[in-house]
């Protein structure tokens, strides 16, 4: 019996910490198309998403409008989004390119500043942003991996945590193109 539950809490471990290793950016070296933050998001982006709970349960499904330009040497990203419920909210990114495929981004909703470094065809952005909760904001971090699939479309998949626990996942697609054909 005490062997079982020694086992049983070794596997239970094992898994836990295999299931918290992360991506590493290395392993995009070499990838392609190159992911190039300002060159994808320049002009007009749309995306649709979704906010899964940590046990995958959808608690939220949304839209995003992105329009992205250059303002002296700061790259902004206007972004709008639409949520399934009828809710709106936008957020304004001012980007920093800092050299070496690294930038540094601050939004109002942002803690301090967001880090991004892209290797080959990913970008991995990591940052605290404060959500409305009640008559106050909670503070979560973001791990934010976008993968550039082709010239037109990329995929983002962030993870969201509080103290270190994962609370849930962001899954984004993104495209060049209206997939809406214009529709608000």
């Amino acid at each position: 019996m005490i062997r079982r539950l020694a086992l049983a809490i070794a596997i239970a471990t094992t898994l836990l910490l295999t299931g918290c290793s992360s991506m590493k950016l290395e392993q995009f070296r070499d990838t392609e198309p190159a992911f190039n933050l300002t060159d994808y998001f320049q002009g007009t982006t749309w995306a649709h998403g979704i906010f899964q709970s940590r046990g995958g349960e959808i608690k939220r499904q949304f839209r995003v409008v992105i329009d992205g330009y250059w303002d002296d040497e700061e790259f902004v990203l206007e972004e709008r989004f639409t949520y399934a419920d009828g809710e709106t909210d936008e957020r304004t990114w001012r980007i920093t390119p800092t050299g070496d495929g690294e930038y540094v981004g601050r939004a109002g909703d942002i803690v301090g500043t967001a880090r991004g470094r892209e290797v080959g065809q990913a970008l991995n952005w990591n940052y605290v942003l404060q959500l409305p909760y009640g008559d106050s904001t909670l503070d979560v971090r973001f791990d934010d991996w976008m993968i550039r699939q082709s010239e037109n479309v990329m995929i983002n998949r962030a993870t969201v945590s509080k103290f270190g626990i994962r609370v849930g996942e962001v899954t984004l697609f993104f495209t060049k193109s209206d997939p809406d054909g214009g529709a608000s």
